[in-house]
Protein backbone atom coordinates (compact mmCIF):
# COMPACT_ATOMS: atom_id res chain seq x y z
CA UNK A 1 0.00 0.00 0.00
CA UNK A 2 1.45 3.25 -1.06
CA UNK A 3 1.89 6.07 1.54
CA UNK A 4 0.37 9.59 -0.38
CA UNK A 5 2.91 12.06 -0.64
CA UNK A 6 2.76 14.92 1.57
CA UNK A 7 2.74 17.99 0.04
CA UNK A 8 5.18 20.63 1.86
CA UNK A 9 4.56 24.69 1.49
CA UNK A 10 7.60 25.99 -0.61
CA UNK A 11 9.79 28.46 1.47
CA UNK A 12 8.60 31.87 1.28
CA UNK A 13 11.31 34.78 1.98
CA UNK A 14 9.75 36.90 5.37
CA UNK A 15 8.49 39.76 3.67
CA UNK A 16 10.54 42.95 3.62
CA UNK A 17 9.62 46.45 4.03
CA UNK A 18 6.89 47.89 1.29
CA UNK A 19 8.30 48.57 -1.92
CA UNK A 20 7.46 52.60 -2.67
CA UNK A 21 5.93 53.22 -6.52
CA UNK A 22 8.55 52.22 -9.55
CA UNK A 23 9.69 55.02 -11.40
CA UNK A 24 7.53 53.21 -14.13
CA UNK A 25 4.45 53.43 -12.18
CA UNK A 26 5.01 56.83 -11.55
CA UNK A 27 5.10 57.92 -15.08
CA UNK A 28 2.38 55.71 -16.10
CA UNK A 29 0.15 57.66 -13.55
CA UNK A 30 1.27 61.03 -14.49
CA UNK A 31 0.71 60.64 -18.18
CA UNK A 32 -2.75 59.63 -16.95
CA UNK A 33 -3.52 62.32 -15.37
CA UNK A 34 -1.67 64.93 -17.44
CA UNK A 35 -5.04 66.84 -18.56
CA UNK A 36 -7.59 64.75 -16.37
CA UNK A 37 -8.84 63.40 -19.11
CA UNK A 38 -11.54 63.87 -21.78
CA UNK A 39 -14.31 63.91 -18.77
CA UNK A 40 -12.36 67.05 -17.16
CA UNK A 41 -14.66 70.17 -16.68
CA UNK A 42 -12.60 73.18 -17.59
CA UNK A 43 -12.77 76.44 -18.13
CA UNK A 44 -9.76 78.56 -17.88
CA UNK A 45 -6.62 76.86 -19.21
CA UNK A 46 -3.10 77.06 -17.94
CA UNK A 47 -2.46 79.55 -20.46
CA UNK A 48 -4.93 82.13 -19.26
CA UNK A 49 -7.81 81.67 -22.00
CA UNK A 50 -11.27 81.50 -21.39
CA UNK A 51 -12.94 78.15 -22.99
CA UNK A 52 -16.50 77.66 -23.26
CA UNK A 53 -18.28 74.78 -21.63
CA UNK A 54 -22.48 75.00 -22.48
CA UNK A 55 -23.17 72.43 -19.38
CA UNK A 56 -21.64 74.99 -16.73
CA UNK A 57 -20.82 78.30 -18.97
CA UNK A 58 -24.47 79.66 -17.27
CA UNK A 59 -23.37 79.01 -13.76
CA UNK A 60 -20.28 81.05 -14.54
CA UNK A 61 -21.38 84.16 -16.64
CA UNK A 62 -21.82 86.55 -13.38
CA UNK A 63 -17.97 86.36 -13.23
CA UNK A 64 -16.92 89.57 -14.78
CA UNK A 65 -13.54 91.84 -14.33
CA UNK A 66 -14.50 92.68 -10.42
CA UNK A 67 -15.33 89.12 -9.57
CA UNK A 68 -12.07 87.50 -11.01
CA UNK A 69 -10.39 90.07 -9.22
CA UNK A 70 -11.76 89.09 -6.18
CA UNK A 71 -11.41 85.59 -6.87
CA UNK A 72 -7.59 86.62 -7.18
CA UNK A 73 -7.00 88.19 -3.91
CA UNK A 74 -8.69 85.19 -2.14
CA UNK A 75 -6.39 82.49 -3.61
CA UNK A 76 -3.21 84.80 -2.94
CA UNK A 77 -3.98 85.85 0.52
CA UNK A 78 -4.69 82.06 1.38
CA UNK A 79 -1.65 80.60 -0.46
CA UNK A 80 0.06 83.53 1.60
CA UNK A 81 -1.31 82.42 5.03
CA UNK A 82 -0.45 78.91 4.62
CA UNK A 83 2.74 79.61 3.44
CA UNK A 84 3.28 81.66 6.65
CA UNK A 85 2.05 78.85 8.73
CA UNK A 86 4.80 76.45 6.87
CA UNK A 87 7.03 78.50 7.62
CA UNK A 88 5.64 78.99 11.56
CA UNK A 89 6.09 74.87 12.04
CA UNK A 90 9.21 74.54 11.24
CA UNK A 91 9.89 77.18 13.38
CA UNK A 92 8.34 75.57 16.00
CA UNK A 93 5.33 77.91 16.59
CA UNK A 94 2.89 75.07 15.54
CA UNK A 95 3.53 71.38 16.41
CA UNK A 96 2.07 70.56 12.73
CA UNK A 97 0.56 72.42 9.57
CA UNK A 98 -1.33 70.49 7.07
CA UNK A 99 -0.39 72.30 3.75
CA UNK A 100 -2.35 73.17 0.74
CA UNK A 101 -0.16 74.36 -1.82
CA UNK A 102 -1.68 73.80 -4.88
CA UNK A 103 -5.58 73.40 -3.96
CA UNK A 104 -6.33 76.92 -3.26
CA UNK A 105 -8.59 77.23 -6.39
CA UNK A 106 -10.07 73.67 -5.47
CA UNK A 107 -11.06 75.25 -2.26
CA UNK A 108 -11.97 78.65 -2.83
CA UNK A 109 -14.18 78.00 -6.17
CA UNK A 110 -15.97 75.75 -3.69
CA UNK A 111 -16.08 78.08 -1.16
CA UNK A 112 -17.08 80.96 -3.12
CA UNK A 113 -20.12 78.56 -4.61
CA UNK A 114 -21.66 78.41 -1.30
CA UNK A 115 -24.81 80.32 -0.34
CA UNK A 116 -25.07 81.73 3.39
CA UNK A 117 -27.96 78.71 4.92
CA UNK A 118 -25.60 76.30 3.00
CA UNK A 119 -23.06 73.70 5.63
CA UNK A 120 -19.66 72.51 5.07
CA UNK A 121 -18.29 69.80 6.87
CA UNK A 122 -14.16 70.02 6.19
CA UNK A 123 -11.35 67.90 6.89
CA UNK A 124 -7.87 69.18 8.25
CA UNK A 125 -6.81 71.19 5.17
CA UNK A 126 -9.92 73.29 3.96
CA UNK A 127 -7.83 76.77 4.96
CA UNK A 128 -9.45 78.19 1.79
CA UNK A 129 -12.93 77.19 2.08
CA UNK A 130 -12.90 78.68 6.37
CA UNK A 131 -11.33 81.91 4.28
CA UNK A 132 -14.79 82.09 2.16
CA UNK A 133 -17.03 81.00 5.06
CA UNK A 134 -15.60 83.97 7.02
CA UNK A 135 -13.85 82.47 9.45
CA UNK A 136 -9.92 84.84 10.00
CA UNK A 137 -6.73 82.43 9.71
CA UNK A 138 -5.58 83.33 13.01
CA UNK A 139 -8.86 80.56 14.04
CA UNK A 140 -7.13 78.17 12.46
CA UNK A 141 -3.71 78.43 14.72
CA UNK A 142 -5.22 76.69 17.65
CA UNK A 143 -5.53 73.53 16.41
CA UNK A 144 -2.15 73.40 15.30
CA UNK A 145 -0.67 74.91 18.32
CA UNK A 146 -2.49 72.41 20.35
CA UNK A 147 -4.67 74.63 22.40
CA UNK A 148 -7.94 74.06 21.34
CA UNK A 149 -10.36 72.39 19.03
CA UNK A 150 -11.48 75.40 16.98
CA UNK A 151 -12.21 78.58 17.99
CA UNK A 152 -15.17 79.15 15.90
CA UNK A 153 -18.92 78.55 15.58
CA UNK A 154 -19.70 75.86 13.60
CA UNK A 155 -23.37 77.69 13.80
CA UNK A 156 -22.82 81.39 12.85
CA UNK A 157 -20.13 80.15 10.42
CA UNK A 158 -21.88 77.13 8.53
CA UNK A 159 -18.25 75.70 8.87
CA UNK A 160 -18.15 72.55 11.32
CA UNK A 161 -14.90 71.81 12.47
CA UNK A 162 -12.13 70.53 11.89
CA UNK A 163 -12.38 66.23 10.99
CA UNK A 164 -9.32 64.77 11.93
CA UNK A 165 -10.03 61.50 11.33
CA UNK A 166 -10.16 60.11 7.72
CA UNK A 167 -13.00 60.51 6.16
CA UNK A 168 -15.34 60.64 9.22
CA UNK A 169 -16.68 64.25 8.01
CA UNK A 170 -18.80 62.33 5.16
CA UNK A 171 -20.74 60.58 7.78
CA UNK A 172 -21.42 63.76 9.44
CA UNK A 173 -22.43 65.52 6.57
CA UNK A 174 -24.46 62.67 5.46
CA UNK A 175 -26.48 62.74 8.61
CA UNK A 176 -26.84 66.74 8.27
CA UNK A 177 -27.85 66.20 4.94
CA UNK A 178 -30.45 63.96 6.00
CA UNK A 179 -31.80 66.36 8.76
CA UNK A 180 -32.46 69.05 6.02
CA UNK A 181 -34.55 66.54 3.81
CA UNK A 182 -36.34 65.49 6.87
CA UNK A 183 -36.99 68.92 7.96
CA UNK A 184 -38.26 70.37 4.50
CA UNK A 185 -35.08 72.23 3.60
CA UNK A 186 -35.04 71.33 0.12
CA UNK A 187 -36.66 71.48 -2.91
CA UNK A 188 -39.09 74.33 -1.99
CA UNK A 189 -37.93 76.59 -4.68
CA UNK A 190 -37.95 79.33 -2.35
CA UNK A 191 -34.27 80.99 -2.18
CA UNK A 192 -33.65 79.44 0.96
CA UNK A 193 -33.08 76.02 0.52
CA UNK A 194 -29.85 74.37 1.77
CA UNK A 195 -27.74 72.33 0.98
CA UNK A 196 -24.57 70.81 2.48
CA UNK A 197 -21.00 70.01 1.18
CA UNK A 198 -18.78 67.64 2.15
CA UNK A 199 -14.59 67.70 1.95
CA UNK A 200 -12.41 65.20 1.72
CA UNK A 201 -9.15 63.67 -0.49
CA UNK A 202 -8.64 60.83 -2.44
CA UNK A 203 -7.09 58.73 0.16
CA UNK A 204 -9.97 59.08 1.85
CA UNK A 205 -12.03 57.32 -1.18
CA UNK A 206 -10.21 53.92 0.30
CA UNK A 207 -12.01 54.33 3.68
CA UNK A 208 -15.20 52.91 5.02
CA UNK A 209 -16.68 55.91 6.05
CA UNK A 210 -16.86 57.74 2.54
CA UNK A 211 -18.73 54.70 1.14
CA UNK A 212 -21.19 54.80 4.00
CA UNK A 213 -21.97 58.01 3.34
CA UNK A 214 -22.36 57.44 -0.49
CA UNK A 215 -24.87 54.41 0.77
CA UNK A 216 -27.05 56.65 3.09
CA UNK A 217 -26.90 60.10 1.29
CA UNK A 218 -27.81 58.20 -2.32
CA UNK A 219 -31.03 55.96 -0.10
CA UNK A 220 -32.08 59.18 1.15
CA UNK A 221 -31.95 61.99 -1.14
CA UNK A 222 -29.59 63.91 0.91
CA UNK A 223 -28.60 67.06 -0.44
CA UNK A 224 -25.11 66.60 -0.05
CA UNK A 225 -22.21 67.58 -2.41
CA UNK A 226 -19.50 65.18 -1.54
CA UNK A 227 -15.98 67.41 -2.66
CA UNK A 228 -13.10 65.42 -3.66
CA UNK A 229 -9.68 66.92 -4.00
CA UNK A 230 -8.13 64.53 -5.78
CA UNK A 231 -4.23 65.41 -5.09
CA UNK A 232 -3.00 62.65 -6.97
CA UNK A 233 -1.62 61.07 -3.47
CA UNK A 234 -2.84 60.05 -0.28
CA UNK A 235 0.30 60.58 1.53
CA UNK A 236 2.97 58.32 0.07
CA UNK A 237 0.48 56.22 -1.77
CA UNK A 238 -0.30 57.25 -5.81
CA UNK A 239 -3.70 57.08 -7.32
CA UNK A 240 -3.40 54.24 -8.86
CA UNK A 241 -3.01 51.92 -5.85
CA UNK A 242 -6.37 53.11 -4.88
CA UNK A 243 -8.96 52.74 -8.18
CA UNK A 244 -9.12 51.15 -11.16
CA UNK A 245 -11.37 54.14 -12.47
CA UNK A 246 -11.50 57.47 -12.43
CA UNK A 247 -13.06 58.55 -9.03
CA UNK A 248 -16.01 60.28 -9.66
CA UNK A 249 -17.32 57.43 -11.90
CA UNK A 250 -17.44 55.66 -8.27
CA UNK A 251 -20.51 57.72 -7.68
CA UNK A 252 -22.81 55.91 -10.75
CA UNK A 253 -22.24 52.92 -8.74
CA UNK A 254 -24.02 54.47 -5.75
CA UNK A 255 -26.49 55.67 -7.98
CA UNK A 256 -26.27 59.49 -8.25
CA UNK A 257 -24.09 61.70 -10.36
CA UNK A 258 -20.13 62.28 -10.57
CA UNK A 259 -18.44 65.20 -11.87
CA UNK A 260 -14.53 65.77 -12.53
CA UNK A 261 -13.54 69.26 -13.10
CA UNK A 262 -10.15 71.07 -13.13
CA UNK A 263 -8.97 71.36 -9.27
CA UNK A 264 -6.21 73.97 -10.79
CA UNK A 265 -9.21 76.34 -12.66
CA UNK A 266 -11.14 78.41 -9.64
CA UNK A 267 -13.73 79.41 -12.25
CA UNK A 268 -14.79 75.70 -13.55
CA UNK A 269 -14.97 74.75 -9.81
CA UNK A 270 -16.92 77.50 -9.14
CA UNK A 271 -18.91 76.93 -11.54
CA UNK A 272 -19.43 73.14 -11.26
CA UNK A 273 -19.99 73.42 -7.59
CA UNK A 274 -22.72 76.10 -8.11
CA UNK A 275 -24.29 73.18 -10.23
CA UNK A 276 -24.14 70.68 -7.61
CA UNK A 277 -25.53 73.02 -4.39
CA UNK A 278 -28.59 73.85 -7.45
CA UNK A 279 -29.21 69.96 -7.88
CA UNK A 280 -29.06 69.06 -4.25
CA UNK A 281 -31.14 72.21 -3.38
CA UNK A 282 -33.89 71.27 -5.56
CA UNK A 283 -33.86 67.64 -4.39
CA UNK A 284 -31.79 65.76 -6.75
CA UNK A 285 -28.81 65.44 -4.43
CA UNK A 286 -26.60 63.85 -3.99
CA UNK A 287 -23.58 65.02 -5.86
CA UNK A 288 -19.79 63.69 -6.13
CA UNK A 289 -17.60 66.10 -7.73
CA UNK A 290 -14.04 65.43 -8.24
CA UNK A 291 -11.57 68.03 -8.19
CA UNK A 292 -8.46 67.28 -10.29
CA UNK A 293 -5.46 69.12 -8.67
CA UNK A 294 -2.11 68.29 -7.18
CA UNK A 295 -0.58 68.73 -3.80
CA UNK A 296 2.66 70.38 -4.50
CA UNK A 297 3.72 70.45 -0.49
CA UNK A 298 4.06 67.78 1.64
CA UNK A 299 1.08 65.80 3.19
CA UNK A 300 1.81 67.59 6.57
CA UNK A 301 4.96 69.00 7.49
CA UNK A 302 6.06 65.71 9.20
CA UNK A 303 6.03 63.85 5.73
CA UNK A 304 9.10 64.16 3.40
CA UNK A 305 7.67 63.89 -0.52
CA UNK A 306 11.27 63.70 -1.95
CA UNK A 307 11.06 59.84 -1.02
CA UNK A 308 8.03 58.58 -2.87
CA UNK A 309 7.62 61.11 -5.59
CA UNK A 310 9.74 62.45 -8.86
CA UNK A 311 10.59 66.30 -9.27
CA UNK A 312 9.29 66.32 -13.11
CA UNK A 313 5.86 65.32 -11.58
CA UNK A 314 5.93 68.44 -9.46
CA UNK A 315 7.48 70.60 -12.00
CA UNK A 316 4.55 69.75 -14.48
CA UNK A 317 2.21 70.94 -12.06
CA UNK A 318 4.04 73.59 -11.34
CA UNK A 319 3.05 74.39 -14.95
CA UNK A 320 -0.61 74.59 -13.89
CA UNK A 321 -0.47 77.12 -10.64
CA UNK A 322 -3.69 77.85 -10.51
CA UNK A 323 -3.14 81.36 -9.16
CA UNK A 324 -0.91 82.50 -12.26
CA UNK A 325 -3.98 81.70 -14.47
CA UNK A 326 -6.14 83.78 -13.31
CA UNK A 327 -3.24 86.50 -13.12
CA UNK A 328 -2.78 85.72 -16.84
CA UNK A 329 -6.48 85.63 -17.94
CA UNK A 330 -6.82 89.60 -16.13
CA UNK A 331 -3.76 91.00 -17.75
CA UNK A 332 -4.89 89.51 -21.09
CA UNK A 333 -8.79 89.09 -21.20
CA UNK A 334 -9.46 92.29 -18.82
CA UNK A 335 -6.62 94.77 -19.20
CA UNK A 336 -6.35 94.62 -15.30
CA UNK A 337 -2.87 96.34 -14.52
CA UNK A 338 0.18 95.72 -11.85
CA UNK A 339 -1.20 98.41 -9.44
CA UNK A 340 -3.97 95.52 -8.53
CA UNK A 341 -1.35 92.77 -8.33
CA UNK A 342 0.94 94.70 -6.22
CA UNK A 343 -1.98 96.17 -3.63
CA UNK A 344 -3.20 92.58 -3.60
CA UNK A 345 1.08 91.70 -2.47
CA UNK A 346 1.00 94.61 -0.14
CA UNK A 347 -2.47 93.38 1.16
CA UNK A 348 -0.58 89.62 1.89
CA UNK A 349 2.08 90.92 3.48
CA UNK A 350 -0.08 92.71 6.05
CA UNK A 351 -2.14 89.41 6.57
CA UNK A 352 1.05 87.33 6.88
CA UNK A 353 2.42 89.78 9.38
CA UNK A 354 -0.50 89.60 11.65
CA UNK A 355 -0.80 85.99 11.47
CA UNK A 356 2.75 85.85 12.47
CA UNK A 357 1.86 87.91 15.39
CA UNK A 358 -0.75 86.33 16.98
CA UNK A 359 0.77 83.10 16.70
CA UNK A 360 3.75 84.38 18.77
CA UNK A 361 1.82 85.62 21.52
CA UNK A 362 -0.41 83.00 21.46
CA UNK A 363 -0.79 82.61 25.53
CA UNK A 364 -0.28 79.40 26.95
CA UNK A 365 -3.96 78.51 27.94
CA UNK A 366 -4.53 77.18 31.79
CA UNK A 367 -3.99 73.34 32.86
CA UNK A 368 -7.93 72.92 33.25
CA UNK A 369 -8.67 73.87 29.55
CA UNK A 370 -8.94 70.08 28.53
CA UNK A 371 -12.19 69.84 31.36
CA UNK A 372 -13.27 73.31 30.58
CA UNK A 373 -14.03 73.78 26.85
CA UNK A 374 -14.00 70.63 25.75
CA UNK A 375 -17.71 69.44 26.84
CA UNK A 376 -20.71 71.34 26.84
CA UNK A 377 -21.83 70.85 30.53
CA UNK A 378 -19.90 69.31 33.30
CA UNK A 379 -20.45 65.58 35.07
CA UNK A 380 -19.14 64.46 38.51
CA UNK A 381 -17.00 62.44 37.02
CA UNK A 382 -15.48 65.30 35.03
CA UNK A 383 -15.54 67.52 38.17
CA UNK A 384 -13.70 64.79 40.04
CA UNK A 385 -11.14 63.93 37.17
CA UNK A 386 -10.32 67.91 36.70
CA UNK A 387 -9.92 68.17 40.58
CA UNK A 388 -7.36 65.51 40.62
CA UNK A 389 -5.62 66.71 38.08
CA UNK A 390 -5.01 70.33 39.56
CA UNK A 391 -4.09 68.93 42.48
CA UNK A 392 -1.18 66.91 40.34
CA UNK A 393 -0.65 69.69 38.83
CA UNK A 394 -0.21 72.40 41.77
CA UNK A 395 2.42 69.93 43.33
CA UNK A 396 4.84 70.66 40.92
CA UNK A 397 4.54 74.49 41.47
CA UNK A 398 4.86 73.51 44.79
CA UNK A 399 8.25 72.11 44.22
CA UNK A 400 9.24 75.25 42.48
CA UNK A 401 9.91 72.73 39.31
CA UNK A 402 6.66 74.34 37.37
CA UNK A 403 5.56 77.81 35.89
CA UNK A 404 2.18 78.43 37.21
CA UNK A 405 -0.82 78.22 34.83
CA UNK A 406 -1.11 81.45 32.42
CA UNK A 407 -4.34 83.07 31.73
CA UNK A 408 -6.28 80.83 29.27
CA UNK A 409 -5.68 81.58 25.80
CA UNK A 410 -7.70 82.23 23.02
Amino acid sequence: MSVPHRWTPPAVAPPGPPAGPTREQVLAGLKGTDAGGPELVQLLTPEGERVEDPRFDAYAEDVGTGELRSLYRDLVLVRRFDREANALQRQGQLGIWVPLLGQEAAQVGAGRALQPQDMAFPSYREHGVAWCRGIDPTELLGIFRGTDHGSWDPVATRFHLYTIVIGNQCLNATGYAMGQRFEGRVGNNDGADEATICFFGDGATSQGDVHEGFVWAAVYDAPVVFYCQNNQWAISEPLERQTRVPLHRRAHGYGFPGIRVDGNDVLACLAVTRWALDECRSGNGPVLVEAFTYRMDAHTTSDDPTRYRLADELELWRLKDPIERVRVHLVRGHGVGQEFFDGVEAEADELAERFRRFCVEMPTPAPDRMFSQVYAEGSPLLDDQRAQFLAYHASFEAEGSLVGPSSEGA
